[in-house]
């Protein structure tokens, strides 16, 4: 690769191809072309992917080239500068493939920090607590998603502090504590070698890089087989200038449907954490509020947002995933795609938006052209029984089958033909194997919108999350469900109608989905009666 390439700058010209920027990136451009507030950003393009992965020296630097100057416009469109030390640029550094693959590929958020552009961000924005929390994100996203270093000793720093502090979880910890935190962080980075460069050029480099070569780690192989994707040429890169959820309590980071995506109804689903980034609410590590509770909290953003959710869905005519930031009461939108949804849900959202004149029957039966109608069938307990806990539906159905704590062992008993729950604290994507393999998911944390529940729904699989009544020991392969204890290869039972979870084995019946019927109609060429 000899010739120059260029930044896509996202807005100032046509919308691009998603096939050349990736779809996060074709749809900032969609998005900032119908008025909604997006941050500034600019796309690195899929063409290098095979290249940086293959350390081609031609690849690595027109991408450095193009980073550098994609880095120039988001310069003059947001007034800051990279690497300033009183107002300094960060930005998010994303992958974006031509197909949307949720949480498969790497992320790193707030590059840019170094221990000059920390305290000109402290200048720059009065909040000291915003500073040492990006910056310690910062640390932990680079040591791990950068350099591939063990994570383990940075997880047991913040264990410990939170327990010297007294507090839940990091949102509860003070400016204060999270400068020691780190403090800590960059020292484990140092001492596993892992520690971003001071110049932010540098570390967005190294950070683009890393997410090219994400195109190829085991889950997100796995997706492409899972999904038919092995067509896909790579990624592309999408770097954003940086807006903050962490900023305070009139702030925070969410994801909305514009329908809900595990039944169909047509209302507004969101999951939002106060006082956080993306990666909180995605990764599933802390269990979020609702649609109600982001309406009493900011109920001004809850209007914008489910206003921005309709225009999407009226320009694509299909249901919208939508990734949000707020900073200090603004609305930013920052991904928007066609929802994942559960088989049942795809029936009938695609007979609603018929009904409502939005698409055709035959655009209706394109889009249910895989949908297998047996698989759409509604299960349900033969008998009630005694729930042991209570948890949050992710995706709907039933499930009974024999407890498992990991990916490696589900795919052993379901090899050996027995029904599978997999059972974690959280999930992450990298439970992409032991989805495929389970009847169901049970969760002690998380929320309806982390990338895992995405791919269980997605994949028609019955998902509880946010139990509170679970308490997970892996290492034991043991749990306690309410005051009841499981051990691996034990019987539960989802309930993904009312959330609860239940000990011991149980009888399923099915019976049709009531949009079955019309589209089997639909497909024989019948009117529906």
């Amino acid at each position: 690769m000899s010739e120059t390439v260029q930044p896509i700058v996202l807005g100032r010209d046509a919308t691009p191809p998603a096939s050349v920027v990736g779809a996060k990136a074709a749809e900032l451009a969609r998005m900032m072309a119908l008025g909604l507030r997006v941050p500034a950003a600019f796309a690195l393009p899929t063409r290098l992917c095979a290249g940086v992965i293959a350390d081609d020296p031609a690849a690595l630097a027109a991408m450095r080239n193009a980073a550098a100057a994609g880095i120039t416009s988001l310069e003059a469109a947001t007034g800051k500068r990279f690497g300033d030390a009183r107002t300094p640029l960060l930005v998010s550094v994303r992958s974006g493939a031509e197909r949307s693959m949720p949480g498969m590929l790497d992320t790193v958020l707030d590059v840019g920090l170094n221990p000059a552009t920390l305290h000109g961000l402290i200048r720059q924005s009065g909040d000291v607590r915003l500073a040492f929390d990006s910056y310690r994100r910062f640390l932990f996203a680079y040591a791990e998603t950068v350099c591939a270093a063990p994570t383990g000793a940075f997880e047991a720093a913040l264990a410990r502090l939170l327990q010297t502090e007294g507090v839940a979880d990091e949102a509860e910890l003070d400016s204060e504590a999270l400068e020691r935190l780190a403090g800590e962080y960059r020292a484990l980075a140092e001492r596993l070698s892992a520690t971003p460069s001071d110049d932010p050029m540098e570390q967005l480099v190294a950070c683009a890089r890393a997410v090219y070569k994400s195109w190829e780690i085991p889950r997100a192989r796995e997706y492409r087989r899972l999904n038919g994707l092995e067509g896909l040429s790579g990624t592309a890169v999408t770097v954003q200038a940086m807006v903050f959820g962490n900023s305070g309590a009139d702030s925070g980071a969410g994801v909305a449907f514009s329908r809900n995506p595990a039944t169909g109804e047509k209302a507004l689903y969101i999951d939002f954490l106060s006082d956080a980034q993306g990666e909180d609410v995605v990764s599933g590590r802390r269990t979020p509020g609702d649609a109600a509770e982001l309406s009493r909290r900011m109920p001004g953003i809850a209007r914008e947002l489910e206003a921005g959710a309709r225009l999407l869905e009226s320009a694509h005519s299909e249901v919208q995933d939508i990734e949000f930031t707020v900073e200090r009461g603004l609305l930013y939108f920052l991904q928007a795609r066609s929802a994942k949804r559960t088989p049942q849900a795809a029936l009938k959202i695609a007979v609603d938006l018929v009904g409502e004149g939005v698409i055709s029957r035959a655009q209706a039966l394109e889009r249910l052209a895989s949908v297998d109608l047996a698989a759409t069938r509604v299960g349900r307990f033969a008998a009630a029984a005694k729930a042991a806990a209570h948890a949050t539906v992710a995706s709907p159905g039933v499930a009974c089958g024999r407890v498992c704590f990991d990916s490696l062992r589900a795919r052993a008993l379901a090899d050996a033909g027995e029904p599978v729950i997999l059972v974690r604290r959280d999930t992450s994507t990298d439970d992409i194997e032991g989805f495929a393999v389970a009847s169901g998911v049970l969760t002690a944390v998380g929320g309806r919108t982390s990338h895992a529940a995405v791919v269980a729904r997605q994949m028609g699989k019955v998902c509880l999350v946010g139990c509170l009544g679970l308490n997970v020991d892996a290492d034991s392969r043991e749990a306690m469900i309410g005051s009841t204890r499981i051990r691996e290869g034990d019987w539960i039972a989802l309930d993904g109608s009312s959330g609860d979870v239940s000990v011991g084995r149980r009888e399923v019946v099915f019976a049709d989905a009531p949009e079955a019927a019309v589209i089997s109609q639909w497909r024989e060429g019948e009117a529906p009666r």
